[in-house]
């Protein structure tokens, strides 16, 4: 059995040396949810006495398909920091990452503070800045990406890397749910969605992070960055690699391994 503080340390080891390891479940069987996200708060202590920034939030597990396949009926939530961020045309960073996959996101930017609970779709977007295309980089620090719910949220929810796009969309302007994507691997299209695969809406994404959140005494903040969660399954990367997510009204963005 481990402690909090031991399997935080575990985590960021594996992800600072970019060496995948077996799931804390199987050293620690009784790691619970709660446990788990004192798990992923402590990472975030870490990294921000190393001097790294909280920017925002990331969602996992918001499709109906990877809810079911990991027996669950909600999302979960993960912290995302300043040094995940990627500009629009940086490389994915592979020689710090293990074995990576992109996935598409419709992306928030919040303008004022959203707290629950009963936080609903309607108001979470009142409290939204900008809309915005994106891309997510996971990379589970679990060999083979085999892991339980618990696993993954102590994890940060595989977290990476991200990068936005420039087109910027206001809330009200936008059909988050029938907003189109096609993902691009090498300029070949791999796979279609609309907004709808996030959790029938994106903006009920934003509602629950909210809600979730809220349970735990926190909130979504002013200026944070809401990744609402994949629109498709996660394509892996490699070297010579480009991806790029071409959306309705959110434009396009891309990357390059």
């Amino acid at each position: 059995m481990l402690t909090v503080e031991q399997a935080a340390g575990l985590l960021l080891d594996a992800e600072r040396s970019a060496t995948d390891r077996p799931p804390l479940t199987d050293q620690w069987p009784q790691l619970d949810l709660a446990t788990a996200y004192a798990v992923q708060d402590e990472t975030l202590r870490r990294r921000e006495a190393g001097g790294d920034r909280l920017v925002g939030v990331k969602l996992g597990l918001t499709s109906a398909a990877k809810q079911r396949r990991m027996g669950v009926d909600a999302p979960l939530t993960a912290w995302l920091t300043e040094s995940m961020m990627l500009a629009e045309g940086d490389p994915v960073p592979l020689k710090r990452l293990i074995h990576p996959r992109v996935e598409p996101e419709i992306v928030f930017v919040m303008a004022e503070r959203l707290a629950g609970p009963g936080v609903t779709p309607e108001t979470a977007l009142r409290a939204v800045g900008e809309v915005r295309a994106g891309l997510d980089v996971i990379d589970s620090r679990y060999r083979d990406f085999r892991f339980t719910l618990p696993d993954v949220v102590a994890d940060n929810a595989s977290s990476a890397a991200f990068v936005v796009g420039s087109r910027v969309r206001a809330p009200g302007g936008t059909d988050l749910v029938g907003e189109g994507c096609e993902l691009e691997v090498d300029r070949r299209v791999v796979d279609r969605a609309t907004g709808a695969a996030v959790q029938g809406d994106p903006a009920a994404a934003l509602a629950l992070a909210a809600n979730s959140l809220g349970s735990r005494g926190l909130a979504l903040e002013p200026g944070w960055i809401v990744l609402s969660g994949a629109l498709t399954d996660a394509v892996p990367v490699g070297p010579g690699s480009r991806v790029t997510a071409r959306y309705t009204s959110l434009g396009a963005v891309t990357l390059e391994a």
